[in-house]
């Protein structure tokens, strides 16, 4: 079947990886696990899944594929459900507490994925995503290299970064090379969703100090600037160089009055 472009589809058919995938969903999982697939597209990642998992709930953007994935799978406990992830009620569809997602996701709407994920009730046990390399990078990274994504991914989910999937792997390949991202959900945030709003002010302007990115009428650069001195942290330093654990000692220099439960 000829990809949709306008909605990223590249079809993965190396049968090893797509096993490497399944393998990476199903560790720890039970015979009562279910798998939320996002994207099955052709059903080549569905049929490892099946081999894995009693039950796979596959959600398919696009109608034709939705339509005919269920014929390729006969007698397979498989429900696809035609309709956008964004927008999709997860907990009512796999319908337990015991599941894990999995997808070979398009690279365009891959942090709200994630973020959906994530933010899941009840979270899902572990979520395997195939997506651009660098944007696994991206949210795996350490202090130095952090953005927004990686710290509210981080926060709820303990990070690993799986194998690299050339793009030549892929029908059509896609301009660069994909990887896989295995996010194991915290049963709590590392800390209070505050910290992380107040942390995208930072990045709001990643060129700038992180002094001239936090100065407001409460306090100002040079406020801010004695203040990363005194948490013994350059004053030069930007936004990607500080970890949760250093936002939210700079929230609460900044909200002395808001007392923030520790993990």
């Amino acid at each position: 079947m000829k990809n949709n472009k306008s909605l990223g589809q590249h079809w993965l058919k190396n049968r090893a990886i797509l096993d490497e995938i399944a393998d990476a969903a199903a560790m720890g999982a039970d015979e009562n696990t279910v798998c939320l697939e996002i994207g099955p597209g052709l059903g080549t990642l569905t049929s490892s899944l099946l081999k894995r998992f009693h039950k796979v709930v596959a959600v398919e953007f696009d109608e034709k594929l939705a339509e005919n994935l269920p014929k390729s799978f006969p007698g397979k406990d498989l429900e696809v459900v035609h309709g956008d992830i964004l927008s999709a009620d997860v907990p009512a569809l796999v319908q337990t507490n015991n599941y894990v997602v999995v997808g070979n996701i398009p690279y365009y709407i891959t942090s709200p994925i994630i973020r959906q994920m994530i933010g899941l009730t009840p979270a899902p046990r572990r979520i395997v995503l195939l997506m651009q390399k660098e944007v696994a990078e991206r949210v795996a990274a350490a202090a130095g290299n952090q953005s927004i994504l990686s710290l509210i991914t981080q926060n709820r989910a303990e990070v690993e970064l799986g194998p690299v999937v050339k793009a030549e792997e892929f029908t059509p390949p896609p301009k660069v090379d994909s990887q896989v991202l295995i996010l194991a959900p915290l049963d709590e945030p590392q800390v209070d969703d505050v910290v992380l709003k107040f942390a995208s002010r930072g990045f709001s302007n990643p060129r700038k100090k992180l002094s001239s990115n936090l100065a407001d009428s409460r306090m100002s650069k040079a406020d801010w600037e004695n203040a990363l001195r005194e948490e013994g942290i350059n004053p030069n330093v930007r936004a990607e160089d500080l970890s949760l654990w250093d936002w939210e000692d700079l929230y609460s220099r900044q909200n002395p009055e808001k007392t923030l439960a520790k993990k």
